[in-house]
């Protein structure tokens, strides 16, 4: 989400699948229905094929465009219509967000999870650029179909300057139709090439971490059901970073429910 102002964090704002400001972040989630999954590199996807004790790991070993890994993946665009889709080279994924705010490149796992969820990802982050709003996205609970999207969404900017910030946000529905649940900014929260971020939530409590240490907290009982996943942001007010997607990325992804 782009930040442009600390009382401008704590609005609703009505534009798109994601939380960034002009550009704003992304979420999307939903189920379509698939068991298993390729892991990245020799990756494996895991247990249970569906609901509680299932999980999935990846090191994004395919081309893909967009991700799709044996049909363990729905897309911002694909499938949700009104954002963007995530695509795969080996060793990364990458978001497709373009021109309109809060249409981030989004994708979600399909099947069935169980409530109490974990995302943990290792970042690609290169050519970093404040005006860019180049944000990696993580998503729990969340549901996608066409022009909806909803569930949570927590969010590092690719960033380590003062401009960094960390964020939680609750999709609704449309295209920028989102609440805010915790928006904090330093440069403490920014994250760059080989950090760990991993984002939870058990019951109503939405815990964000960074390299293993818990950084922010959030409660909401608004959603109960819904997918893991994952997003990027890309602002682009400013013309430089048009086409700077490949800067920023996943290199590897693990989600688990019970």
């Amino acid at each position: 989400m782009r930040i442009s102002s600390p009382i401008g964090l704590l609005a609703l704002i009505t534009v798109g699948c994601s939380s960034s400001g002009a550009g704003g972040n992304d979420a999307a989630a939903g189920g379509a229905t698939a068991t298993g999954g390729r892991g990245g590199s020799g990756g494996r996807t895991g247990a249970a094929g569906s609901g509680a004790g299932r999980s999935y790991t990846t090191a994004f070993p395919l081309t893909e465009n967009p991700i799709s890994e044996g049909g363990n993946w729905i897309n911002g665009q694909t499938d949700g219509i009104d954002w963007h889709d995530m695509s795969t080279t080996p060793g990364l994924a990458i978001g497709h967000q373009s021109g309109s705010s809060y249409t981030d490149g989004t994708a979600l796992l399909t099947g069935s999870w169980g409530p109490n969820q974990t995302v943990e990802a290792v970042v690609h982050a290169v050519n970093p650029k404040d005006s860019c709003y180049q944000e990696v996205e993580m998503r729990l609970r969340s549901t996608l179909t066409p022009h909806s999207c909803t569930g949570y969404e927590i969010s590092f900017k690719a960033t380590k300057t003062s401009g960094a910030y960390l964020i939680i946000v609750r999709w609704n529905g449309s295209v920028g139709d989102f609440s805010y649940l915790l928006n904090t900014s330093g440069a403490q929260y920014g994250v760059t090439e080989g950090d760990v971020v991993k984002a939870t939530i058990v019951g109503n409590v939405i815990t964000a971490y960074l390299n293993g240490v818990a950084v922010g907290t959030a409660t909401d009982a608004t959603y109960t059901t819904g997918s893991p996943g994952m997003g990027m942001n890309l602002e682009t007010g400013d013309s430089s970073c048009i086409g700077t997607n490949g800067d920023y990325g996943f290199t590897h992804f693990t989600a688990m429910a019970n």
